[in-house]
């Protein structure tokens, strides 16, 4: 196993894989698992040999569809330590090393992002969870703050481009949400001002929160933070910021500045497994003020008041990540992250992401400059759509399938007002411009 996964971190990229057929892999699995041991040599050919080849490779520099992730070979290789280790990450009593470390990376982000000194949180396995555990203290908080029972109705305010994990939180936590309008598909200071106004006559529920995003999913657009921050503070409402894909920029001056209101965060997701580099399962949830956040997320049961201090005035300051998330049981999943921002430094990590952010703009002048293609908006981080005249629908699948076919890329379309476009995102820092005119060029051909 050690030397399957030498070789593997020792490519210059993985290969690039394709989907499995169904039938192939159930002759695969066949007997794999039976009552009788077998050989670890075959069962890890079984998986190098059948089940490996059919996984794309999220980490290949070519993987352009959905939210691309590239932990670097530090990060996956500490991943293995964690692993390995068989850490336990739920409290200061069992894991206070590695706590502390994880703490020194939300710190970075923080400060990254403009959030005070009190601001504090933990690792959660990605925009979902954060999403879901930043909200339920919202609603919370919410209830408290207008001195309503712990069933009382309430509404949260998106914007009508929010991300699919947010709409699903609601629906589990049971809040309606109140949809707000967003212009040229970004939520503005005018139209949450607009909608709040209405929403106090309108007969719903009292809204407790805005969910604003830094870094659309489909097109990277990032809201009005600031005109959003400021309507939610003057009202008293919670502000939660979705930055689970955009959170990288804020490595990016140029980006960070685009970003202005960020700091008025109540509560900020952001995705390390994204353009932080890190393996997959990696978010980070921070909180302006940790204390409302550990008041609705700790779990009470006898077996837990050991990790809940001794009494001694020492509780507030051995930090235990389950107060902070709707988890218990979790792995210390800021470590690989941890490990590779000390030993490539932040300096690596701003060039990265902003090598990112220039092949999107090389992308998006090659397609103003080619005939047939036309750029759908300009991108504000690394996403860029692109539409090809006359085609169709089947046209961009059947399109996307070539491209995986051939080993050239991993690419899927997407649905702009309306339309089935292409979407390419740029994320891997070993995207070149050879690779983009080749994704450029097939589109253009029909073969």
């Amino acid at each position: 196993m050690m030397e399957h996964l030498r070789h593997r971190l020792s490519l210059p990229e993985p290969p690039l894989g394709r989907p499995g057929d169904v039938a192939e892999l159930d002759v695969a699995l066949k007997d794999a698992i039976g009552a009788e041991p077998r050989p670890a040599a075959d069962v890890l050919r079984t998986y190098a040999e059948k089940l490996e080849p059919t996984v794309v490779s999220c980490d290949h520099p070519a993987y352009l569809a959905f939210i691309p992730g590239a932990p670097t070979k530090a990060a996956a290789l500490f991943d293995m330590v964690v692993s390995g280790s068989s850490l336990h990450g739920i409290s200061w009593l069992e894991a206070s090393g590695a706590i502390a470390a994880e703490n020194q990376v939300l710190r970075l982000i923080a400060d990254l992002a403009g959030l005070p000194e009190s601001a504090g949180g933990c690792f959660v396995s990605g925009g979902s969870a954060g999403n879901l555990s930043g909200l339920v203290v919202a609603r919370d908080t919410g209830r408290h703050r207008l001195g309503l029972t712990g069933h009382a109705p309430v509404r949260i305010a998106v914007s009508d481009q929010v991300h699919s994990s947010v709409g699903n939180t609601l629906r589990i936590l049971g809040i309606d949400s109140l949809l707000v309008p967003t212009e040229d598909h970004r939520l503005t200071d005018a139209a949450v001002r607009t909608a709040l106004d209405a929403a106090e006559y309108d007969g719903g529920a009292p809204v407790v929160a805005v969910v604003a995003t830094a870094g659309t999913t489909n097109a990277g657009i990032i809201d009005d933070l600031a005109g959003v921050a400021a309507q939610a503070r003057a009202r008293g409402l919670w502000f939660h910021v979705d930055a689970a894909y955009g959170g990288g920029g804020l490595f990016v001056p140029e980006v960070r500045a685009r970003m202005a209101g960020i700091e008025h965060a109540d509560s900020l997701v952001v995705d390390p497994h994204k353009w932080m580099f890190a393996p997959f399962d990696c978010g980070a949830l921070l909180y302006r003020d940790p204390r409302p956040a550990k008041a609705v997320h700790t779990q009470d049961a006898s077996y837990l008041d050991a990790i809940h201090g001794d009494g001694a005035g020492t509780d507030d300051l051995e930090w235990n990540p389950s107060d902070y998330a709707y988890h218990l049981t979790r792995r210390p999943r800021g470590l690989p992250l941890w490990f590779s921002l000390a030993v490539h430094g932040t300096d690596a990590y701003r060039d990265a992401v902003a090598h990112g952010l220039r092949i999107a703009r090389y992308a998006a002048r090659a397609v103003e400059r080619t005939d047939g293609l036309e750029l759908l908006r300009e991108p504000e981080l690394s996403v860029v759509l692109i539409r090809r005249a006359g085609w169709r629908p089947r046209d961009y699948h059947a399109w996307c399938k070539r491209l995986l076919a051939a080993g050239t890329a991993f690419v899927t379309p997407t649905v702009w007002e309306g339309e089935t476009v292409a979407r390419i995102a740029f994320l891997h820092p070993g995207i070149t411009e050879e690779t983009v005119d080749r994704v450029l060029g097939s589109l253009l051909s029909d073969d």
